[in-house]
């Protein structure tokens, strides 16, 4: 029998490897292509805004006041009017204001410029972070103080009410400035049994002797601090769908230190309304009202500065909301239509039908700080109303200010309350037009950066430069496509710095392939055997490099935040896409161009 040797084509891709390479970077082009578009000024009117004029009237009406329309969008309810003139916004704003019944509900924003066929393809611009689109930042700190007084408030109801129960006589139960509890008996047994209780009930809580007739209880540390985590997680929730509620996209919501939120709001050329929102910390909460001098009663006051006797702890709080809306009565007054969750609906239930014809009193609650930077809670009653009937999870309370304002406390309220008050103690604004020379100093210094790369690439490597040019090229394709690609991707000023850092970098590869190569045709090689053994012997090196790279960039993205995100996103996307051009790519092209060449005089 005669032995069939198989030989393997030297240099040699199969054909779906090029099919894969040219529908990657086909896509990936596609994807890039809106961001060099550019954006176009434009007009958002929420639903909540109520148009009051369809789009073909909107769009008349705005040709007969001379304002240069590209087109006007709508989805989901919601319009937008894109400008041909972007220096007509503000004015397009004023006339959209007398066409609105709620102007607030008008946001300055921006649209993509790109072709409807290329949107229609499902391609969007990369998102641009606050430096290179102008907008404004906002840095928030959370009261926590405030959430530890509320658990030490429910932690002492709690035993005076186990007291009550248990008919212990002569025990007192007193909060210290502290924020520890002291309990005070002489008698052993009950000392034993206040003990069994809050052991069983409240094993987060401290116990300690202090002397012979009293107890001191504290809130351990690990459940402060799980108390605290929880709360700034919450509160990062309840700013995230805030942000949604007002209409602004792209926005970034991240923890900064142990309590801090920190919200960029790219594009935002007017923070008030989102200021007046996102500082608010707005909750309701519906008491029993008490006669005056009950036990166990609290004092508000209402908005005539008239006192309330309501109970201590409330029957429900804004927790419990889901949803609110504005609307206006039957007797014409504004008023809130209030949508709680099922437990809330079972709660109010509850209380409602065991109390129908005794009043009920709804409080609004706001934190803000003093001029000494301490925080103040100030807390009004909006309503007294006489229970009429059994409610259930839908009501409706009244007294919340006129219909503007009845609508702002909606928003707020269905936004979320927040479980600690925040405060804003940074606010930052960059302008659109710093934005735009971000841009242009950015890009202008990333092209320089190409530009001398190709050049020496092109000059000191010859014909293999040129190849490296391509990939180079190429690189730059995947990396703008991938970053239009991945939700949550911004390209931040930090950013263009990593994408100029990437340029160096893509290089690098085919710098040590085709040292490689030298190297090889120095052995006596030919060109052909010297482009195989060059490419096989510097991938090690390259993965190694690239690998250590990646896990530097993972972790700045990881425990970096804002800018440091930035950089850390197109480094780590450049050493992908560097890996993937300067080894497939630039194979690819070297295979099909000099693959065959087994000459042993090439210069390279």
């Amino acid at each position: 029998m005669r032995e069939q040797k198989q030989t393997t084509i030297l240099n040699h891709y199969s054909a779906w490897k090029y099919v894969l390479l040219v529908v990657t970077i086909t896509v990936m082009l596609f994807s890039a292509l809106p961001t060099f578009f550019g954006e176009d000024a434009a007009v958002q009117i929420a639903p909540e805004a109520e148009l009051n004029v369809n789009p073909l009237e909107l769009h008349q009406l705005l040709i007969s006041h001379g304002i240069d329309l590209k087109r006007i969008d709508q989805s989901n309810g919601q319009t937008t009017v894109i400008l041909a003139d972007n220096a007509q916004q503000t004015q397009l704003k004023t006339l959209l204001s007398q066409q609105v019944k709620d102007p607030s509900k008008l946001t300055l924003t921006l649209a993509p410029a790109a072709p409807n066929w290329l949107l229609s393809l499902g391609f969007n611009p990369i998102k641009l972070g606050l430096d290179l689109r102008g907008g404004v930042q906002f840095l928030l700190d959370v009261e926590i103080e405030p959430v530890y007084k509320l658990h030490n408030n429910a932690f002492v109801e709690a035993v005076r009410q186990f007291v009550r129960q248990d008919s212990l006589f002569g025990v007192s139960v007193k909060q210290q400035v502290d924020g520890g509890v002291q309990i005070q008996t002489a008698d052993l047994t009950q000392r034993a049994a206040i003990r069994e209780f809050i052991n069983k009930q409240y094993p987060n809580w401290q116990i300690s002797n202090a002397g012979d007739k009293s107890l001191q209880v504290a809130l351990s540390e690990a459940e402060k601090l799980n108390i605290r985590d929880l709360t700034v997680k919450q509160n990062l929730q309840i700013m995230r769908s805030r942000i949604e509620q007002l209409g602004i996209t792209e926005a970034v919501v991240q923890r900064q230190g142990e309590h801090r939120i920190r919200i960029e709001l790219p594009g935002v050329q007017d923070p008030a309304a989102a200021k007046s929102v996102i500082g608010a910390t707005a909750s309701l909460a519906f008491y029993q009202v008490k006669q005056a001098g009950s036990v166990n009663a609290q004092t508000l006051k209402d908005e005539h500065g008239q006192a309330v006797y309501v109970a201590r702890r409330p029957v429900l709080g804004g927790e419990h909301i889901v949803d609110a809306r504005a609307t206006l009565g039957e007797m014409g007054l504004p008023e809130v239509v209030i949508h709680l969750d099922r437990e809330g609906g079972s709660m109010m239930s509850d209380f409602s039908r065991d109390n129908i014809g005794k009043p009920m009193a709804t409080s609004y609650s706001e934190y803000s700080r003093d001029e000494n930077g301490q925080i103040r809670q100030s807390t009004e009653v909006i309503s007294v109303a006489t229970i009429q009937s059994q409610l259930g999870d839908r009501f409706s309370i009244t007294g919340a200010g006129n219909y503007a304002q009845a609508q702002e406390l909606a928003l707020l309220l269905r936004a979320g309350s927040m479980t600690a008050p925040v405060t804003i103690v940074e606010e930052r604004t960059i302008g659109p037009s710093l934005g735009e020379e971000n841009i242009t100093n950015g890009f202008s210094a990333l092209a320089l950066g190409m530009g001398v790369t190709l050049l020496f690439m092109g000059l000191w490597y010859r014909r293999l430069g040129w190849v490296a040019n391509v990939a180079l090229m190429a690189n730059m394709i995947l990396i703008f496509g991938l970053m239009a690609l991945i939700p949550g991707a911004v390209l931040t000023l930090p950013g263009i710095a990593g994408l100029v850092l990437t340029v160096g970098m893509a290089v690098d590869t085919n710098v040590l392939i085709f040292e490689r190569i030298k190297d090889k045709l120095k052995e006596g090689r030919s060109f052909a055997h010297a482009i195989d053994r060059g490419f096989d012997s510097a991938f090690s090196t390259i993965v190694d490099a690239n690998f250590t790279t990646m896990i530097t960039a993972v972790v700045l993205y990881a425990i970096g935040n804002g800018p440091i995100q930035g950089f850390a996103l197109t480094l780590g996307l450049g050493l992908l896409t560097s890996m993937f051009t300067g080894i497939f790519a630039s194979r690819a092209l070297i295979n099909w161009a000099y693959g065959r060449n087994f000459s042993r005089n090439v210069k390279v």
